[in-house]
């Protein structure tokens, strides 16, 4: 039997055993599903009222079945905290289970969702790519387009188009985005590289930016 014929739609049917990023839209309907199965679980196995608000991010591996490892938000006590949770799910048997559920870190200590997700890297540490529509990686790169447009000669204002890529590190006490946009400055559009810091207390600074010719 062809391998593949047992691939979910949406699973990725290369080699076994290869953890890869899932790529979510704005909508990522299976994703936000999962995500919300993963918190329920939680809730009965623990006795515990999270309230499911999200997931940041999601990484799939080809096991028998495919090996989800998502990024949740969920709400505690009216405080958001993120959490890694492993769902196995073997669509043709309509299986699902929830593996592992745990807790990243406290929230409120200032470390955000993509933050977190660039933490959870390879030993931890180094750049990783982070979901553009992530509301952290927006507010950077709104403030890196409010930045260039202070510095600016230009009477035209400047738009934001899209976050072509995001990537993030967490260095102690400091977040850092490296970021590549896409703008309009009235009819015309341009593409600037940039990088963008958060500290602890939430403030954006644009550290580096450089025009992509």
């Amino acid at each position: 039997m062809d391998s593949e014929e047992s691939c979910d739609g949406e699973a990725v049917c290369g080699m076994p055993g290869g953890i890869q990023d899932r790529r979510m839209g704005e909508n990522d309907a299976e994703m936000e599903e999962l995500g919300r199965f993963a918190v329920d679980e939680h809730n009965k196995q623990q006795n515990t009222l999270l309230e499911f608000a999200g997931v940041v991010n999601a990484k799939e591996q080809v096991v028998a079945g495919t090996m989800y490892y998502l990024t949740v938000e969920a709400i505690e006590g009216g405080k958001k905290k993120l959490y890694e949770a492993k769902v196995w799910v073997k669509p043709w048997l309509n299986f699902k289970e929830l593996q592992e559920f745990t807790p990243l870190a406290d929230s409120s200590s200032g470390a955000t969702a993509a933050d977190l997700g660039a933490k959870q890297d390879e030993h931890g540490s180094g750049w990783r790519t982070v979901p553009p529509h992530d509301p952290v990686v927006k507010d950077a790169a709104n403030h890196a387009v409010k930045t260039i447009q202070q510095r600016s000669n230009s009477l035209a204002a400047y738009e934001l188009l899209e976050i072509l890529h995001s990537k993030a590190e967490m260095i102690e006490d400091l977040a850092k985005f490296d970021l590549l946009l896409k703008l309009r400055r009235g009819s015309k559009e341009e593409k600037y590289k940039v990088e963008v810091h958060k500290n602890l207390e939430g403030n954006f600074q644009l550290y580096q930016m450089q025009e992509e010719l």
